[in-house]
């Protein structure tokens, strides 16, 4: 499963994002890649796509992602709380990691319902 991370406007926060995964020590195993449009000096990256194939590496990726947005509640930190997968769009700023890991889990579930149902 791929979900897109949106960074609503917020670069840094993404970059931090992505930093912040790099060095978890459970989620840095994930395949995060950075989804950047052309800028009028350089590339923008506006997004992180990152794949969930196993539960294992959701429940990795819906730890680390609770932790750094409690790192960064005192901070200005706007961005990458919009994700993306399918046609489903959900702000996950506010999910502590159960409810992140729940909801990537229905998400996985109703894609595989989708392709069962397309065979």
């Amino acid at each position: 499963m791929r979900v897109r991370i949106q960074g609503d406007g917020d670069e840094q926060a993404l970059t931090d994002l992505q930093d912040w995964l790099s060095r978890d020590p459970q989620a840095r195993q994930l395949s995060v890649a950075p989804v950047s449009t052309p800028g009028t000096t350089m590339s923008v990256l506006h997004a992180l796509d990152i794949v969930l194939n196993r539960s294992i590496e959701i429940a990795n990726f819906a730890v680390a992602y609770a932790s750094w947005r409690v790192a960064k509640a005192g901070s200005t930190t706007r961005g990458a709380r919009t994700l993306t997968h399918g046609g489903s769009t959900v702000d996950i700023g506010h999910l502590d990691s159960a409810q992140l890991a729940e909801l990537l889990r229905r998400l996985q579930n109703d894609s595989t319902d989708t392709d069962t149902r397309r065979s």
